[in-house]
């Protein structure tokens, strides 16, 4: 017998971002300095509340952090469009944090594994190094085209879709074929070809609204790897991957986003991005061990006609 589960939190989750993100967008201007750098504190908070909680879920954090970015009239100029696509990248560090405190012990194990030895933690750190790589020569190679062709509402609108008819149509392969998620390696029997598989899955989330967790759990799953060990190096590669994206755009826009926007904002945003992940994390493990995925194929088709509703009807 199948099991059932909340289709309607996915359609509540979906409601409370277009209403939040709108509601700050549509906020009244003030003459405050935080407005005057256009980026206020409110608008900074909601940025930080999408990320956290979009971003290791399968539902693309960095489609969320586009639409809302429409939705609250962020950007508008070069410069400001600069500032602000490189913020959604940044803010990223919020959720960073929170998979280091979740994932404590893994990420102990790597040290160990680096400074001490530790065969275990050398293993994983050398798979996280190989599944990081294709990111690295793909996104170097092709940022300035993913960034200008990619970053916008309908590409994000088209990512969703795909992502959500790719979950459902896996959900029904794995009920035809009765397979059993739950079954398969574990994070210490993946091989580096498994990890440059998962690699390679991973740069199809640099199309914004296909969803960097969406493509390492399914690369990972494809591989034989159990579900629960999918998720977990999802999360500790998405910690490598995420850090080095971040950095990068700091380095590289760090200037325009002081300029453009004022400290306090977008550190409210790395907190309340911080607070949020691990809440989000802490429900997506549990989750996606009881259920599975089905659930975000059906969300990221609603998201999507939401969207598309707002910004094309």
């Amino acid at each position: 017998m199948r099991k059932r589960y909340p289709r309607w939190g996915a359609a509540i989750l979906a409601v409370l971002v277009v209403l939040a993100a709108g509601a700050a967008g549509a906020a009244p201007a003030d003459n405050s300095p935080a407005n005057e750098k256009g980026l206020n504190n409110v608008q900074g908070i909601v940025l930080g509340i999408v990320e956290g909680l979009t971003e290791y879920l399968p539902i693309s954090s960095t489609g969320h952090l586009l639409v809302a970015k429409e939705m609250m009239r962020l950007g508008g100029g070069r410069e400001s469009d600069a500032a602000i696509n490189a913020y959604i990248v940044v803010i990223q560090f919020g959720a960073i944090l929170a998979i280091l405190v979740i994932c404590l012990d893994r990420f102990i194990s790597l040290y160990r594994g680096l400074f001490k030895g530790d065969a275990a933690g050398r293993k994983l750190l050398a798979n996280l190094i190989f599944a990081f790589l294709p990111a690295v020569v793909i996104g170097l190679a092709l940022e300035d085209q993913i960034k200008s062709r990619l970053f916008g509402t309908y590409p994000v609108i088209m990512g969703w879709i795909a992502g959500g008819l790719v979950i459902l149509g896996f959900a029904f392969l794995c009920r035809y074929r009765s397979v059993d998620l739950h079954r398969g390696k574990r994070v210490e029997d993946i091989s580096i070809p498994i990890a440059l598989f998962i690699g390679v899955a991973q740069c199809l989330a640099m199309w914004p609204g296909v969803s960097r967790s969406l493509a390492t759990i399914l690369g990972a799953l494809f591989m034989g790897v159990s579900m629960a060990a999918a998720v977990e190096f999802s999360f500790l590669l998405g910690a490598v991957t995420l850090s080095a994206a971040s950095l990068y755009d700091l380095l590289k826009h760090g200037r325009e986003m002081m300029q453009v926007f004022n400290l306090s904002s977008m550190a409210l945003g790395l907190v309340f991005a911080f607070v949020s992940a691990v809440v989000s994390v802490k429900w997506m493990v549990g989750y996606l061990n009881r259920y599975g995925l089905e659930l975000f194929g059906y969300y990221r088709i609603a998201i999507a006609g939401v969207a598309w509703w707002v910004f094309f009807v």
